[in-house]
């Protein structure tokens, strides 16, 4: 188990938990009443702790190493029922950039989402997560096979942005982003997007338009990642924490400003906690979302995303 800075007063308090049970263990010492009572302030240490997260510990938890990942999702929804489509029919597949037919339950969905890698050879083999303009054509490719039978689209968001670098400019990375933006508009099937990490600008919005938004609880949703809204202002990574405030990218943030629909809630200590516990929790929201937009017919699917997205932004006076 890995811990994050500000995670360390648990830490220190299971390894007290650990040692006091070894005791226990290897002597004829009573130790009952010192374990009970170091759980019981693990406990209320634990629920001070993640009762009161900052934006910036909101973001860091979005990037634990153990956090589940895009594809961890998809193969505890879907099981054996997953099969992963590749290609963008154009340049190459884009190995940041998965998705691919899986079922849930006996209703079959497009899945869709951004990769991250679990070491240093994975992390460069995904790129990172970070798509070229190749892994947004695949998922449109995706999404229009999915609208040509009827299916479903889910999206799982989790990316540190789009690839900035010069070959993926040259192959249209904005006009790429842009496309998807459009055709996920009108798209004539239901959509239903869930933030599981990160949701960085353009990156996020290339798959991030849907009927249903909605983020799991540890996760952020801005346009610009706080360590770059910090060198932009400050000209220094300093100033990251100041930045994720002033940027309102939680969840609760999100909810309040109307730019999603729900949230997840996470098990205490985040995701990579209680990872079944996740995953059932996202399952049960896609079912959800899924039965209210199912009777919807395509006219109406476009009519509501429309007005949805119309929406966002206006205020008055």
């Amino acid at each position: 188990m890995e811990y994050l800075e500000f995670e360390l007063p648990i830490k220190e308090l299971e390894d007290q938990l650990d040692k006091c049970q070894i005791i226990g263990k290897e002597s004829e010492v009573d130790v009952t009443e010192t374990c009970k009572q170091i759980e019981k302030k693990l406990a209320a240490t634990k629920k001070d702790i993640y009762k009161n997260l900052t934006a910036w510990q909101r973001v860091q938890l979005s990037r634990h190493p153990n956090r589940p990942y895009t594809l961890d999702h998809i193969k505890a929804l879907c099981g054996d029922t997953f099969l992963e489509l590749h290609g963008d029919r154009n340049v190459k597949d884009d190995k940041a950039m998965i998705g691919g037919l899986g079922k849930i339950g006996d209703q079959s969905y497009m899945f869709i989402g951004q990769q991250k890698g679990y070491n240093t050879k994975t992390r460069q083999y995904r790129n990172f997560g970070m798509s070229n303009p190749e892994g947004y054509r695949k998922a449109l490719r995706l999404m229009k096979s999915a609208e040509k039978f009827g299916i479903p689209v889910v999206t799982l968001i989790d990316t540190p942005g789009a690839y900035p670098g010069l070959e993926a400019e040259e192959r249209g990375q904005g006009e790429a982003i842009a496309r998807n933006i459009l055709e996920m508009a009108r798209l004539k099937v239901p959509i239903i997007t869930i933030i599981i990490g990160e949701g960085a600008s353009g990156g996020a919005l290339g798959i991030g338009v849907g009927d249903r938004v909605m983020m799991l609880e540890n996760t952020w949703y801005s346009v610009i990642s706080p360590e770059s809204c910090s060198s932009i202002l400050w000209r220094s990574w300093e100033y990251k924490e100041q930045a994720a405030e002033a940027l309102k990218l939680t969840a609760k943030d999100m909810k309040r400003m109307k730019l999603v629909d729900s949230i997840i809630k996470e098990p205490l200590g985040g995701a990579h906690t209680d990872r079944d516990k996740t995953f059932s929790a996202v399952s049960d929201a896609i079912v959800k979302a899924f039965e209210e937009l199912k009777n919807l017919s395509p006219k109406d699917l476009v009519k509501l995303r429309m007005e949805k997205y119309d929406n966002m932004g206006v205020y008055k006076d």
